[in-house]
């Protein structure tokens, strides 16, 4: 895997540019650390320049005691002051790969720039609403939460919580197998109909691999951990991924890709594993919120000039689903202050949820330009010859289970029972109707 000097933002647009870069990182509400940035560049120059003195003064040496021997004179002193400085060149260099250490780790939790067309604003009541689909229907009788329509049908929140705690789901009977179908009809539609060639990935990954899409240092909290042998393993520390963006986008980690080779569109249906430090207290009921969920990503690896196509395109496959299952949505920008740590551009969809009368974020699409291709060292050769950095994408097609939750209660009937949209039924045997009744696998409750 490529290693190299690592940094989320082109360093040479620092030093360039400094001023304009943090004041583009604070309208996303970072604050970047001047000081100590200005600190360890003026280490690196001074260090650099005296490395420079230093192998002049050696080139400058060898032609002196050249021109000594040549003329028969005496170059024992010229010699005695030549031998000294590969020691001191080595000192410099160990000096020089300090300072470049801690500038890599400085940049790592650096945020990536927001792209000019993003809108400025602090959080996501900042965010502006680009366009609608879909008329939210209207009910006769009263509206029921996914929570409760859904028991009858086989979704266990009791069981989830006996054997793993809050925050997780356990499902049987006629909702896991509508639960599995909406992954099934997603995964055939981006293949068969978006161009995107199916995947299966890990679903424990590397610490090195976490830090190519930026998941590590800055988000160690939010993310489950694990370690070979248990643990108290001796065994590396190894991370259950957060979504299979990280599996799919590290794919090209450490690559020189042929510029015949983009763009590359990938998928997969995983599990997705978040600890998500700091959001007790949202969303504590039904699935909205989970430590577990199922998620089909969409990921793009593509040419720099052609990434912001790609963006709307993948964008439109998000939407595609959510139409062809008739839910009802919106799609809107975020603005600088409510973007993802990698994204330099973002566009959510959210979808109508009836029991909490408002649109819920449902996928998330986001450019990340070469942010992540800089941490992966993942670049692509043009016909020209000329070597640049990747572009990267990545986006939810959908979230299976916040979908699951859209379809429980945007086709709930009074009875209870649920319409099963027409786009699914080939994937649940012809079944058209959930009822509470035809439970297969019966109550399971003492």
């Amino acid at each position: 895997m490529f290693l190299g000097k690592v940094r989320m933002l082109d360093i040479n647009l620092l030093r360039k540019d400094l001023d304009s870069v943090v004041a583009r990182l604070a309208t996303r509400g970072y604050e970047f650390p001047v000081k100590e940035f200005n600190a360890l560049e003026n280490d690196r120059k001074t260090v650099q320049k005296q490395t420079e003195e230093l192998q002049a003064l050696r080139n400058s040496l060898s032609k002196q005691i050249g021109a000594a021997k040549k003329a028969g004179g005496n170059a024992d002193e010229l010699m005695a002051e030549a031998a000294a400085i590969p020691e001191k060149l080595s000192e410099l260099q160990t000096k020089l790969a300090d300072i470049r250490s801690d500038l890599e780790e400085l940049m790592m939790s650096v945020p990536n720039l927001p792209n000019e067309t993003v809108p400025v604003g602090r959080d996501e009541r900042d965010n502006p609403e680009m366009r609608r689909w879909g008329t939210p229907r209207t009910f006769d009788f009263p509206i029921k939460d996914h929570v409760d329509i859904g028991a009858p049908l086989g979704m266990d929140f009791e069981t989830a919580a006996k054997e793993s705690g809050a925050r997780f789901c356990f499902m049987r009977g006629q909702v896991a197998r509508l639960h599995r179908a909406l992954a099934q009809f997603m995964l055939d539609t981006h293949t068969r109909e978006n161009g995107y060639i199916e995947c299966y990935t890990p679903y424990i990954v590397s610490a090195e691999t976490m830090r190519g899409t930026g998941q590590l240092p800055k988000f160690e909290e939010d993310l489950f951990a694990a370690k070979k042998g248990g643990q108290e393993g001796e065994g590396e520390r190894m991370y259950l991924i957060p979504t299979a963006e990280v599996s799919l986008t590290n794919m090209v980690s450490g690559k020189l890709l042929r510029d015949d080779e983009l763009p590359i569109k990938i998928t997969a249906h995983t599990p997705c594993f978040r600890s998500e430090a700091g959001s007790y207290g949202r969303d504590t009921r039904g699935m909205i919120r989970q430590h577990q969920f199922d998620k089909v990503e969409m990921v793009r690896i593509v040419k720099p000039e052609e990434s912001y196509r790609h963006l709307d395109e993948m964008v439109a496959n998000a939407e595609g689903i959510l139409q062809k299952l008739g839910l009802p949505y919106r799609v809107i920008t975020l603005c600088t202050g409510d973007m993802g740590f990698g994204a330099a551009k973002t566009f959510d969809l959210e979808v109508w949820l009836p029991a909490q009368n408002t649109y819920r974020e449902i996928s998330s699409c986001s450019n990340c330009e070469a942010f992540q291709a800089r941490r992966m060292g993942a670049r692509v050769k043009g016909k020209d010859g000329k070597i640049q950095y990747v572009h990267t994408l990545n986006g939810s097609g959908l979230a299976v289970g916040r979908t699951l939750v859209a379809v429980l209660e945007n086709y709930q009937n009074a009875d209870g029972s649920v319409t099963v949209p027409e786009v699914l039924r080939p994937y649940m045997g012809g079944v058209e109707v959930l009822r509470p009744e035809n439970q297969p696998l019966g109550d399971f409750k003492a």
